[in-house]
Parts: C-alpha cells; sequence; structure tokens
C-alpha cells in the first residue's frame, strides 16, 4: 500500500513538472521569420513557392529578417541559400534588380568571360566563389637593337570566379571542365584582361581563398628560365669621321747660294774678297 501511494505522488509530481515546463515553454516570445523552403541558387528571383513563415525567438533573431513572403516578392538572391535558412536583407540584391548573373556583380565591377580548356581552367578545379591569378604567355616587343623575347607574367591577381560555363552555383565542389569561365573585375583590370588575352597565351592559377597577399613580379623569360644570360645583339654605329687638325709642315730652309767665283783684292794694305 505504501509503495502505491509513493508512486501516485511521484506520477503527480511529474505531471505538474511537465505542465509547467511547456508553460514556460509557450511563454517564450518569438517572431514570424521568413525561410527558404527549398535550396535557392544565386541569382534566382524568389516567388511563394520558394518560402515560408516560421516562428523564431526573439532572443536569437537575426537582424534584416522578413516576417511576411510577400515582403520578398520578386527579390533576387545574390548568394546561395539553404532550406531552412532565414532570408536576411544582406543576402538580397537591390530591390528592382533583375534575376541572373548580372544580380551578383558586386557594385563598380564588371563580369568578363575567358576562354579556357583543361589546362589553363586549372584542370576544372576553377568553380564559382573561388580565387585565381591570370598568367600570360607572350612576345615581348623588340627593343631597339634587341630580338623579341617570350615572357611568361602574372597580370592579374586574387580575381574572383563567378560563372564556369552557365552554372553560377558555388555550393559544387567537383571540378568540372568547361570551356568558357567568367571573372569578377574592375574596369581597368577588364582592360588589361582583353589585351592579354589578343597578346598571348592565358594560364588560371587556383590560389587560397584566404590568401589577400598581392605578390608583384617581373615576369620570367626562356633564358631566365634556362640559367643562360640574355646576349644582346651588337649594334653597329656610324660614327662621323672627325677632321684631323692640319698639322702646318716646317719649310725648308732657303740656304744660301753657293758663289761660283770669288776673288781677293789687295788694296793699300787691306785685303777684300769679294765673290760674285
Amino acid at each position: 500500500m505504501g509503495l502505491l501511494v509513493l508512486a501516485l505522488l511521484t506520477g503527480l509530481a511529474a505531471a505538474v513538472y511537465a505542465a509547467g515546463w511547456v508553460a514556460r515553454q509557450g511563454s517564450i516570445a518569438s517572431n514570424k521569420v521568413v525561410v527558404a523552403n527549398v535550396d535557392i541558387e544565386l541569382g534566382s528571383r524568389l516567388n511563394a513557392q520558394m518560402l515560408s513563415v516560421v516562428d523564431w525567438p526573439s532572443g536569437s533573431l537575426p537582424p534584416g529578417t522578413f516576417a511576411t513572403v510577400q515582403d520578398l516578392q520578386d527579390r533576387v538572391a545574390k548568394v546561395g541559400l539553404l532550406r531552412g535558412e532565414a532570408v536576411l536583407e544582406g543576402k538580397l540584391a537591390p530591390k528592382g534588380t533583375q534575376g541572373g548573373l548580372s544580380a551578383v556583380i558586386t557594385s563598380g565591377k564588371r563580369a568578363m568571360t575567358v576562354r579556357v580548356n583543361d589546362v589553363v581552367g586549372v584542370a576544372g578545379f576553377a568553380l564559382p566563389g573561388n580565387y585565381v591569378d591570370v598568367m600570360v604567355n607572350a612576345q615581348q616587343d623588340k627593343e631597339k637593337g634587341e630580338e623579341s623575347r617570350q615572357i611568361s607574367k602574372t597580370v592579374l591577381e586574387r580575381v574572383l570566379v563567378l560563372a564556369v560555363a552557365q552554372e553560377a552555383g558555388r555550393d559544387d565542389t567537383k571540378p568540372k571542365v568547361v570551356s568558357a569561365v567568367t571573372l569578377e573585375l574592375s574596369l581597368e583590370d577588364s582592360e588589361k584582361l582583353d589585351l592579354a588575352r589578343s597578346v598571348g597565351t592565358l594560364s588560371l592559377v587556383l590560389r587560397n581563398q584566404v590568401d589577400n597577399q598581392t605578390v608583384a613580379t617581373a615576369g620570367i623569360t626562356k633564358n631566365q628560365l634556362f640559367g643562360t644570360k640574355d646576349i644582346p645583339t651588337p649594334v653597329v654605329m656610324k660614327v662621323a669621321a672627325e677632321s684631323k687638325p692640319s698639322i702646318p709642315r716646317a719649310r725648308p730652309m732657303a740656304m744660301p747660294a753657293q758663289p761660283s767665283q770669288c776673288v781677293e783684292v789687295v788694296q793699300n794694305a787691306n785685303r777684300v774678297l769679294s765673290c760674285f
């Protein structure tokens, strides 16, 4: 009998505790937040089928949330969103932006596409969201009196890959061998890249995503690669002949004419020699 009474009291205490816990949970303040109902790729235009509204605890509410789906109608995602992730203002393109790749280009930047192959495209590992350096191999212009030299030089550093072929998703890590890569560049860098691809062969160099260091190099020539010195072509210079100063020649001294005949004349005890 005593054990039965003890069991009843224990069950009653557990029921009271559970009821109190449920009451406390129900009293936690919450807000309505719009989240992604499916995985959303960057550049996608949002609609009601992609979104849903859930209760979110007010104490952990992130800034920039939306309370209704209507607030997000026709907005464009500039980053990829996972299912269940809150849709924030910072993850959306400005209002009025059309969908597509142009919506994810940073303000002040440009998108430029270059043709690549499995070697130039780093065996397909240059994926959207990665950073690459751009290297060009070309013939250097001739200097006066020198022969043209082949040179490889890094012309652009830390360039963001926006898309490969027609895909801009940044969640895939599998390599993709494609024929074209779209890069995000400043206007000045776009001009450099356009000139570089017209004068030589381009190569993409994959770099660490958190490496922000810029290293300026002078490039390398074939002679430097093999450790031989550049032998400049001998320059033949025409030097005008200088006029030598005239040195006056010494004139031969006139020798006195030798007299042909001499006569000695004695007059008043004086002797006079006359030559003629």
